[in-house]
């Protein structure tokens, strides 16, 4: 695999392509509406917090734990915020506002984790296989139900976090818990840029058609998504989050006192502030401390 060849960053890289979420919309466009892709891609961004607390619970967890433990809780916690998500009437302001509340503090976190030596294995020859069986089975089941549940629950089920499912199973035997932690802590930067595809695809869509929409998404995506990385790189997130909220007020999807809200830089992260964000990591570096 790409991570054991080029390291934790590399892989999560790869790791955080639409592989599995790309050929689920290519399929669904075929079968459904551009209205109905558009909803589905709302499901799509509002879903996009749960992969990433997905990767983030798992890289906490693969620190010490068997992988036959750690499987059941990140799946756990995936189908019950899932189901969550999928009972709330989402907009594309509060999809995307929790993407810019939620993503940060998880990479804040997560930021210890995602540096550690990646031992040399040999790669099996069957590898692509069994990540090419978990993709089809998944786009299987989504388009056999595609008709009976609603747009946003098929935006959910397209991006069902089958990809990183299959890195832990496929990785975490071989190089351990900590590497393949180290990869699903990185792939929360990464996927940033999948929360702008599903963006472009909700408001291009109906506009211009499924087919220019899912290609617009598809070139929105930050060739390195690392570059917005919220604690390395703030200002150049602080700028393209500016500027895909200036886009959406152009477009008429948000209203400017919205935009004027996204833009108040309510969270605070990073080295040196004191707050929620701070008092949570330390709380994971040492559970005795207590905020007075």
């Amino acid at each position: 695999m790409t991570a054991e060849r080029a390291g934790a960053l590399v892989g999560a890289l790869v790791a955080t392509l639409p592989v599995g979420a790309g050929p689920a919309y290519v399929f669904l466009a075929l079968d459904h509406d551009a209205a109905f892709i558009a909803q589905s891609a709302l499901g799509s961004l509002a879903i996009n917090t749960v992969n990433v607390l997905f990767a983030l619970a798992y890289a906490l967890l693969a620190q010490r734990h068997r992988l036959l433990v750690i499987i059941p809780v990140v799946l756990g916690i995936w189908f019950a915020l899932a189901y969550l998500v999928l009972s709330v009437e989402w907009t594309l302001l509060s999809a995307a506002l929790s993407n810019i509340v939620v993503i940060p503090i998880c990479i804040a976190i997560g930021r210890r984790l995602r540096d550690a030596p990646m031992p040399l294995v040999k790669r099996k020859w069957y590898d692509p296989f069994i990540r090419a069986i978990m993709v089809s089975i998944l786009i299987g089941i989504l388009l056999a139900l595609s008709f009976r549940i609603s747009p946003t629950g098929a935006g959910i089920l397209a991006v069902f976090p089958i990809v990183l499912l299959s890195i832990m199973l496929i990785l975490q035997p071989r190089v351990g818990g900590p590497a393949t932690g180290a990869i699903l802590a990185n792939t929360m930067s990464g996927l940033i840029g999948f929360g702008l595809a599903t963006v472009m695809l909700n408001m291009t869509a109906v506009p211009l058609g499924s087919a220019t929409a899912l290609a617009l998404a598809l070139a929105v995506i930050p060739r390195a998504p690392t570059a917005y990385d919220p604690l390395k790189h703030r200002e150049r997130m602080l700028r393209r989050r500016d500027y895909v909220l200036d886009m959406l007020v152009e477009r008429g999807a948000i209203s400017a006192e919205a935009a004027r809200f996204a833009k108040a830089d309510l969270v605070k992260y990073g080295p040196g502030r004191v707050g929620f964000m701070n008092l949570v990591a330390r709380h994971i570096d040492d559970p005795s401390v207590v905020d007075g």
